[in-house]
């Protein structure tokens, strides 16, 4: 299956970035868990080493590759016993970045678009607010324009890196009796007059900062408008195919670690005279799991194909995500289960990936919201379409 996708060149890369983790992050993992915080170093590292510009044009430092060496990027990522540090790179990454790329003008993309993939500036995606959840188009935060300068003032929350990005995109109304239709994206420097970040505290992802951010009257000039104004809902759907897709591929990533793990601890263990692998019932479920993630998998990776080509894949990539989150929780579960009570230790990896894991099914648009999306695309035949570029 993998020679369908991946080419020597894909899996030289991942030789090469399984090398650098293991040599230059995993070092540090579990003081960036105890600290939540990961130190500005690796960001520069990572940078240098081309992994923030795997899809962006070489014009801007990038590296101009298929979507496929982001797959590889995500999956390695999640094999270091650090959902965390993961989603603080792939937020920075996928998230922020997609927008100053899609949206920003050539001078956003040359003071911000150009560092972030230097690993020179962090970035943070503000979307969700504390009152709205998944509901995009119920957002609050309102753009005022006066002037030469839009006025911003809102709050939002569950933002990844949103306590040390040196900018954050920030969806906001400008038009708020139009509702989707008056949402606009702005950039914004985080250390700007009138903006506040506080620190949540979380059960999982604890090397990476999440954030709630305040904004009180924050001035920012016209030109920090990405894209077209009332063009934020559109820009934010279509940008959510490739979110979905990376969650989904990040939970198969983990549940295929998990598996593997425990697998080998289950060779090792022994248990009334005999390694515990032999237990049929044992060998059963683990079994069970590898074929559901197998088929998640499957289909992760064709949905990456399509979107690939440049084909609208928001069905496919909800589809993708509320599957494969689901089936990664209960396999890690059952994991977790496989190591008795050493799997409720903290020195082993089951515990914290079981914590992380849990975001799956929440962050980037909760299962119940995919199924309700999939159920206006399906029974009520809703088609969503592309933002309209000019």
């Amino acid at each position: 299956m993998n020679a369908a996708y991946f080419t020597e060149e894909h899996e030289l890369f991942r030789t090469s970035l399984h090398d650098f983790l293991q040599k230059e992050v995993v070092p540090h993992i579990e003081k960036w868990e105890k600290t939540g915080t990961i130190e500005r170093f690796i960001w520069k590292k990572m940078g240098e080493m081309g992994f923030f510009g795997i899809n962006y044009p070489e014009t801007y430092g990038g590296l101009n590759l298929d979507l496929f060496y982001t797959v590889i990027f995500l999956e390695e990522l999640q094999k270091i016993k650090s959902s965390g540090f993961a989603a603080a790179m792939w937020a920075h990454a996928y998230l922020a970045m997609t927008h100053l790329h899609a949206e920003g003008s050539e001078q956003i993309k040359k003071d911000y678009l150009t560092p972030s993939i230097l690993g020179d500036k962090i970035g943070a995606l503000c979307i969700t607010e504390p009152f709205g959840g998944s509901d995009v188009a119920g957002m609050k935060t309102t753009a005022v324009l006066q002037g030469d300068s839009y006025i911003i003032n809102g709050s939002k929350t569950f933002i990844t890196n949103g306590v040390y990005a040196d900018y954050y995109v920030v969806a906001a109304k400008t038009n708020p009796e139009l509702g989707n239709k008056g949402i606009s994206i702005f950039l914004m420097d985080s250390n700007l007059k009138g903006v506040s970040a506080t620190k949540l505290d979380k059960l999982g992802w604890r090397a990476s900062d999440t954030a709630e951010i305040a904004f009180d009257n924050v001035a920012i000039p016209v030109s920090n408008l990405m894209g077209e104004a009332g063009k934020g809902f559109p820009y934010i759907m279509q940008h959510f195919a490739l979110e979905r897709l990376i969650m989904a591929i990040n939970a198969h990533a983990r549940a295929e670690y998990a598996i593997d793990y425990t697998i080998q601890y289950m060779a090792e263990r022994e248990a009334f005279g005999k390694s515990i692998n032999q237990f049929q019932a044992l060998r059963h479920t683990m079994v069970d799991h590898a074929t559901e993630v197998e088929h998640c998998k499957v289909f992760n990776y064709a949905a990456v194909a399509r979107l690939n080509k440049g084909e609208y894949v928001v069905k496919e990539a909800t589809m993708a995500k509320l599957k494969s989150t689901k089936v990664a929780d209960e396999a890690i579960y059952s994991c977790l289960q496989m190591l008795g009570g050493y799997g409720y230790m903290e020195e082993y990896p089951l515990a914290r990936l079981l914590r992380d894991s849990r975001l799956g099914p929440i962050g980037g648009g909760t299962s119940e919201i995919l199924r309700e999306i999939l159920s206006k695309m399906i029974i009520d035949k809703q088609n969503y379409q592309p933002a309209v570029k000019n």
